[in-house]
């Protein structure tokens, strides 16, 4: 997963855009998820919740 900026030839403006061919992609994939946003939010909740997770078990809670 990844995230490129390329600049727009007509705007001259940097846009943000992911690293799959989208057109290609949605042929096999069963979900995409867009760019910017995307995963990211995914990634940040799991590791909150892995991080409380260890530290229950470090305090004796689970």
């Amino acid at each position: 997963m990844g995230t490129n900026q390329v600049k727009d030839p007509s705007s001259q403006v940097f846009r943000v855009t992911g690293d799959v061919c989208f057109e290609e992609a949605v042929k096999v994939a069963s979900a995409i998820t867009p760019v910017p946003g995307g995963i990211g939010p995914v990634t940040v909740s799991m590791l909150l919740s892995n991080t409380l997770d260890s530290a229950k078990r470090a305090f004796g809670i689970v």
